[in-house]
């Protein structure tokens, strides 16, 4: 029986938390065994220790080898930064995008619905159909940005913003108003 003594909470989704130790021991197993800079040094030291006396190794390969190795080890840590940088950006585009989303709640948008399927014969079929409907939410999730929107039909779909093809202002009394309409009116009276 799973309760909160028994389980853990990582990222919102819960775990057994001797399954969760147990992967984690694992995964730290598998970490362990990539060649890192403490393994290179290791095995230099005990090249050191192991050669002739008689007969050392050139200086200049130690070198060398600890220059390959330093370059090698700049280039692991400018990949990792330029990977957090990505992530980094990529969050603050969708923190924007879904900023301006926020500002189309209430809007009507039209878009097209795009369903695959396969027929009786298991070819794929694809089809598509024209929808209106108003903008109640937007979400994210894995990474996706949509739009909830409560539809004409008196369904809600979760629309992909890239398959929008009109937003527009909607009036009192639930009639569509085209924005450059409301604008030109607002011209014309002074209102603008």
């Amino acid at each position: 029986m799973a309760t909160s003594l028994n389980t853990i909470n990582v990222d919102g989704v819960t775990y057994d938390s001797k399954a969760y130790a147990e992967s984690k021991k694992a995964e730290a197993k598998s970490t362990n065994n990539d060649l890192d800079k403490n393994a290179f040094l290791k095995l230099l030291v005990t090249q050191l220790e192991n050669q002739d006396p008689l007969d050392p190794q050139d200086n200049s390969e130690f070198v060398a080898e600890m220059a390959q190795f330093s370059s090698l080890e700049q280039m692991t840590n400018m990949s990792e930064s330029l990977t957090n940088i990505n992530k980094l950006v990529g969050n603050m585009d969708t923190s924007l995008l879904v900023g301006q989303l926020s500002g189309m709640i209430g809007k009507g948008i039209d878009w097209t619905e795009v369903s695959n399927f396969a027929d009786e014969n298991g070819n794929p079929v694809t089809t598509s159909e024209n929808l209106s409907g108003v903008i109640t939410g937007v979400t994210v999730a894995d990474g996706t940005t949509k739009v909830t929107v409560a539809a004409e039909d008196g369904n809600k779909y979760s629309v992909d913003i890239g398959s929008i093809s009109h937003v527009y202002e909607i009036e009192n009394d639930g009639a569509a108003v085209n924005p450059l309409d409301s604008l030109q009116t607002a011209m014309i009276t002074g209102e603008a």
